[in-house]
């Protein structure tokens, strides 16, 4: 307990209020009488533990446990050098001197498509040659397409006026479906009022 002198100075003058000033220095002399025996005792008890503990032998213990947990005896010293290295580097004092050419080495020839099949076994060249004759048909409707997309858009053009082919406009157009009842418009001339 730490108290301080205003702490001390009130518990004194609660202490002289109650207990009275003619037994107010015997009762601090027995006061101190206690907290000294209080004290040898604590001693007395730390002693008697620390002796105990060398004679089991925990302090060897404890002195070992040190020793195997120190950074030197297990090799952590040399990681944090390690560590301190990484810090300390600058990439830019390596970068400036670089050891070896940075292009990656010429890349051998690609192997053709038919030295695979015909290393393969006879129903993976068979399917091979399944999927080699769609790309081919696949790129020949495709060619097609194009032609025929491209010859009638020149040819319609050129062969056609564009406002003789126009369709009549219909009366009316069909309405959008619409979710739920529609409503009929009347006709023209069945509702109004002249």
């Amino acid at each position: 307990m730490d108290l301080s002198w205003s702490e001390l100075l009130v518990v004194g003058i609660v202490a002289l209020i109650f207990i009275g000033p003619k037994d107010l220095p015997g009762m601090f002399r027995e006061l101190g009488r206690f907290m000294a025996k209080v004290r040898s005792m604590g001693r007395e008890f730390s002693r008697a533990m620390e002796s105990a503990a060398k004679e089991s032998g925990v302090k060897d213990l404890a002195n070992d446990l040190r020793k195997v947990t120190n950074p030197k005896a297990m090799g952590l010293d040399a990681v944090r050098n390690a560590a301190d290295k990484f810090e300390k580097w600058d990439p830019m004092k390596s970068a400036a001197k670089p050891a070896a050419p940075l292009t990656p080495p010429p890349m051998p020839a690609m192997p053709t498509a038919a030295p695979a099949v015909a290393s393969s076994g006879p129903a993976t060249a068979a399917l091979a040659e399944k999927v080699a004759a769609k790309k081919v048909a696949s790129a020949e409707t495709v060619a097609k397409l194009r032609e025929a997309k491209a010859a009638p858009s020149k040819a319609t053009s050129a062969a056609r006026p564009v406002a003789a082919e126009a369709p009549a406009p219909t009366a009316e157009a069909p309405a959008p479906k619409r979710g739920g009842r529609v409503r009929k418009k009347p006709a023209a001339g069945a509702g109004e009022d002249a």
